[in-house]
């Protein structure tokens, strides 16, 4: 059976089924066109019989002497038996037969059918299962003066296969070898392109596959030669925020940005491309399938990236205290200093000088800038920057009121990385940094400028949609994550960031409240 058995017995199986039902089809419409053939061969026969019966001088002269009709019968048997025909018939022009093989037709109506020999034209056809030729029998005016009708019976179906046996069974034999032989090389290509493998083994690899796809906690991306997505698994389209079936969809459709379908159209090329994509920060790997297309597989790190950022916080809470320390250490040496001198006016003016400077910064900070979170980040920064030779200055037309508590964190995460990127553009060289934040009913600007050599024009778009700068790129740091997330952070806001150059790199970025 060819529902039994291996594949490629299946395969076969089926094969000779089909083989079978065309070789029926072959078989019957060569024994139509056979019998076509056959057919036009006898009427022509019976046709030549009749035409000569009705030229015969003595079969005229009969049917027009009443009294000679008696000699008719000796024509027509004579004609019969020199052609093998079936009988042969002459009739008057009102169709009463007057000689014919059966005696019980002498007398009758001679049934002609569709025959046109009345209106003294010869004609072949079949009338009662039996192949006739009628041709008329013309006196010497072209007057139809009676009719010879010479038959045979009426083939059946499969009567030229009998007459021509060897032409259909090699007809046949033919195409047994060619579908056999087919069928054999079907057979064998298909089982060599599955591998070997058999169906009951092909539907458990497809099932292990999507439970396997689906039951990982990465995210598998599968794409064609055209960029459509070919394959999604739930975590792939759960990262991408994809809806619930994306099969067909080239991924320019999806609302990604730049950065994501260039990484998935290998415009992007390298290992561990990192893209953001809705809040999540996303690891994607592409491997080229030729000539398929392709396989993305894509990794959350936006738990890890915000443990760095936690670790980030921590570490820049330890370097502030420890530039504070390090500041306090100095100012103690120097006190320690003047009282061993004896210099204490001296020591009065330093004490006094020192603490106004600190107190003027915390009191200017605090003075125009109302959020706690915001004022306490500018005043350790301040301190971790003045350990590196930079200074914090806060543009005087900065105030910031009261913010509620997401916009507050948004505005440190914002700050900060700017604050950290102008720090970094300063390479320990010495220079300032100038801070302004301005609050507007519909909109929060952040500025941050510094005093150092700059963004390069080419990359001044590149530093926020690829997510690195020069010094990132160059000493493998961080900051280009820092700067790709604060322009997320500010499009998620409804607001943007863009960087141009006014004697030093200038960084604004505008929020919504």
């Amino acid at each position: 059976m060819p529902g039994t058995g291996s594949l490629a017995r299946q395969l076969l199986g089926w094969q000779f089924v089909i083989v079978a039902a065309l070789l029926g089809a072959v078989a019957v419409f060569s024994a139509v066109q056979s019998r076509e053939a056959y057919t036009d061969d006898q009427s022509r026969r019976m046709l030549n019989v009749a035409e000569d019966v009705a030229a015969t001088p003595g079969v005229r002269a009969a049917l027009l002497d009443p009294l000679r009709h008696h000699q008719l019968p000796t024509f027509a048997t004579s004609a019969r038996n020199l052609s093998g025909a079936r009988s042969v018939r002459i009739a008057l022009p009102d169709t009463r037969v007057l000689t014919s093989p059966d005696p019980a037709q002498v007398g009758e109506p001679m049934a002609l059918g569709e025959s046109t020999v009345r209106q003294g034209r010869a004609w072949t056809g079949e009338v009662g299962g039996e192949l006739l030729a009628h041709v008329p029998v013309v006196d010497q005016n072209g007057a139809v003066v009676g009719i010879v009708a010479a038959g045979v019976d009426a083939p059946s179906l499969f009567a030229g296969i009998v007459h021509s046996p060897s032409e259909a069974l090699a007809i046949l034999a033919v195409a047994t070898v060619l579908g056999v032989g087919g069928s054999l090389l079907v057979a064998r290509r298909v089982k060599r392109q599955t591998l070997g493998l058999e169906p009951a083994e092909i539907a458990g690899l497809v099932e292990h596959r999507e439970a396997m796809l689906h039951g990982i906690r990465e995210g598998v991306l599968g794409l064609d030669a055209a960029g459509r997505v070919t394959l999604a698994n739930d975590q792939a389209r759960k990262l991408l925020a994809l809806p619930q079936d994306p099969t067909g969809v080239p991924v320019t459709a999806f609302g990604f940005n730049e950065r994501i379908i260039d990484v998935l159209t290998a415009r992007t090329e390298g290992a561990d491309q990192i893209v953001l994509r809705k809040g999540r920060v996303l690891v994607l790997n592409r491997m080229p399938i030729d000539p398929a297309g392709a396989v993305v597989t894509l990794r959350d790190r936006t738990e890890i990236v915000a443990l760095q950022n936690a670790l980030d916080a921590n570490r820049s809470t330890t370097d502030t205290l420890r530039a504070q320390a390090h500041e306090f250490s100095n100012r103690l040496h120097t006190i320690a200093g003047l009282i061993e001198l004896g210099e204490y006016d001296e020591l009065r003016h330093y004490v006094d000088r020192v603490s106004g400077t600190q107190r003027a910064w915390q009191g200017e900070v605090s003075a125009r800038i109302a959020d706690t979170a915001v004022a306490a980040l500018l005043v350790a920064k301040s301190s971790l920057a003045a350990e590196q030779g930079a200074g914090i200055r806060l543009d005087p037309a900065s105030a910031l009121g009261p913010v509620d508590e997401r916009l507050s964190a948004d505005l440190v995460t914002v700050l900060g990385n700017l604050v950290d990127n102008a720090v970094d553009a300063l390479g320990g060289r010495r220079g300032w940094i100038e801070v302004s934040i301005a609050h507007a009913p519909d909109e929060v600007r952040v500025v941050v400028r510094d005093s150092g050599p700059g963004i390069a024009p080419e990359i001044a778009e590149e530093v926020f949609r690829h997510g690195f700068t020069t010094k990132a790129a160059e000493d493998g740091g961080g900051r280009g994550l820092g700067l790709a997330i604060t322009r997320q952070t500010c499009v998620r806001r409804g607001g943007s960031v863009e960087v141009h150059n006014d004697n030093g790199a200038v960084f604004t970025a505008r929020m919504k409240p």
